[in-house]
């Protein structure tokens, strides 16, 4: 049975486009023009995720994913058309499953939309990563393999770590790598990840733990 989304988007040709693109790949697409109609909608439709924009006529995006979080099985994906938007939507603790920032392709949506999807799959069951962790020595291990990381490496991983699937900005990762306040870019950042990633990889190369969101930051999964 294909997966069931709900577009909440009211720009219609936007909505209309996204469409097309997730119906190519398989899935049963129903599209909202209103936040108002969400509720109503959910209740009476099957549902496995919504695409909900964040600015809509009738009621917000903001108080639909409030709603509809007493739905443990339905999953929710936020757009908004700013990038700093999505600090404050992070701030204040919606519990979306991911964020996308407009504009953006409709095949990044596709792909975002399919990595959500395939995490509820199997989301019952906390998946065991093999990840170990020594504070006293900043070593990290996968499968008993050291990583090798630096100490800023190691305190960049643990906080990913420590919350699997929480999204990080750029500015929270700096402020829990760095107490002292110093002036650190985001491409520091980026740096750091680029090279815990390529670590990691070289004992785990199969998989991708550490996940970026385009103009938000990252997120660790296993």
């Amino acid at each position: 049975m294909a997966e069931r989304i709900l577009i909440v988007e009211d720009e219609e040709k936007l909505a209309g486009l996204l469409r097309d693109y997730l119906v190519q790949e398989g899935y049963e697409v129903s599209v909202l023009h209103r936040g108002d109609e969400v509720e109503p909608w959910v209740r009476t439709h099957p549902t496995d995720l919504v695409l909900l924009d964040l600015m809509l006529p009738g009621k917000s995006g903001l108080e639909v994913c409030n709603a509809l979080r007493s739905s443990p099985d339905l999953s929710i994906i936020m757009v908004t058309a700013r990038v700093d938007e999505v600090d404050r939507l992070l701030g204040l603790g919606l519990g979306a499953d991911d964020y996308i920032c407009k504009p953006f392709s409709p095949r990044e949506v596709v792909a975002r939309v399919k990595a959500v999807l395939r995490r509820a799959k199997r989301g019952a069951a906390p998946q065991e990563s093999g990840l170990a962790l020594d504070d006293s020595a900043f070593k990290a291990a996968i499968g008993g393999k050291d990583l090798g990381l630096t100490a800023i490496e190691y305190q960049l991983l643990k906080v990913l770590a420590a919350h699997p699937g929480r999204i990080y900005t750029r500015d929270q990762l700096i402020d829990a790598m760095y107490r002292d306040e110093r002036v650190v870019s985001d491409r520091t950042v980026d740096s750091h990840i680029k090279k815990i990633r390529r670590k990691i990889s070289a004992v785990q190369p199969e998989r991708e733990v550490i996940h970026s969101l385009y103009g938000v930051g990252y997120k660790y999964e296993w």
